[in-house]
């Protein structure tokens, strides 16, 4: 009598678990973030819409009922007005000589942190402070306890020296404004500049020194290339801020002696004037200048994360 053995029974498998498609799994990874475009959404982009809706009417506010529409006049207004035209031209001059000397002044102050020496943690933080200080009180700051002709510290330092007394927003405004944002901003470009340092290939210099390299051929040929990215980033992003930079002119000067630059002339259009429709337009020029220079900070700052990543 032969024994017979049965192949025990396969039990049926369970079935594979079903993956998400890459379409679903890119709106899970993005879903949690909808609540916070939607705000933004809210808070800026329709606003900007109804602004640049009302940018195409002759819209007064004192005269509701007598508004029309007129397309492109209030852009044509802004770009030949005489007092437009050189609201336009102040804010070229305001944020170039801001940006330009702002970089200088924390290029300097960047080479120097990027030294040991005792104390230097206080020191970075003494030179980051005016960068934290609010718009409106540094300018408060400059305006009584610098400028002030009667009891500024500036023309005490004068008179104890036997110096003029000059009245210094009357007799110079756009250099006060200018001055004030530039101690303002300074700290900024140093913080920029100084992480473009600490990045810098140090074996490189160091084999550079050991040919025989002076620190000024260094800083001309080894540091200041590998800084061009980050005095772009500086400029680009210190143009975007001080574009619409009103703080300063409205406390110091309230836009007059010719330092009204292009937002506090939108403010005079809006709530003086009450020309909305004018003001919206000159506010839309505002917005579209500051997305050009945004644009190119992007590309910047693009470049310099791919550069980060392809570094062994």
């Amino acid at each position: 009598m032969t024994a017979t053995t049965t192949a025990p029974v396969a039990a049926p498998s369970a079935p594979a678990p079903r993956t998400p498609s890459p379409r679903l799994r890119a709106w899970a990874t993005r879903a949690p973030l909808l609540p916070a475009l939607v705000f933004m959404i809210v808070v800026t982009q329709l606003p900007f819409v109804a602004t640049v809706v009302i940018s195409f009417f002759d819209w007064n506010a004192l005269y509701p009922k007598a508004r029309r529409f007129t397309g492109f006049d209030n852009y044509h207004q802004v770009l030949t007005d005489a007092d437009l035209r050189h609201s336009v031209w102040t804010t070229v001059l305001l944020t170039a000589a801001v940006v330009l000397v702002s970089l200088v002044l924390g290029l300097v102050l960047a080479l120097l942190l990027d030294r040991r020496f005792r104390g230097r943690g206080v020191v970075r933080t003494l030179l980051i402070a005016p960068f934290l200080v609010v718009p409106v009180a540094a300018a408060l700051l400059w305006k009584h306890v610098l400028y002030n002709p009667e009891y500024g510290l500036l023309n005490g330092l004068l008179h104890y020296v036997g110096g003029p007394q000059p009245d210094w927003i009357s007799d110079t405004p756009l250099l006060a404004v200018e001055a004030s944002l530039v101690w303002q901003w300074t700290p900024f470009m140093m913080l920029i500049l100084l992480a473009g340092l600490q990045s810098r290939d140090q074996q490189q210099i160091e084999a550079a020194r050991v040919d025989g390299a002076s620190d000024w051929q260094i800083f001309r040929h080894l540091t200041l290339p590998h800084l061009r990215r980050y005095l772009e980033l500086g400029a680009l992003l210190g143009s975007i801020y001080i574009v619409q930079n009103f703080d300063a002119v409205f406390t110091i000067t309230s836009g007059g002696l010719g330092t009204a630059n292009l937002p506090y002339t939108v403010y005079q259009s809006f709530y003086q004037a009450h020309e909305n429709g004018l003001a919206s337009a000159a506010g839309v020029l505002v917005v579209i200048g500051s997305i050009v220079i945004a644009t190119f900070a992007l590309r910047v700052v693009s470049s310099l994360f791919r550069e980060e990543v392809s570094r062994p």
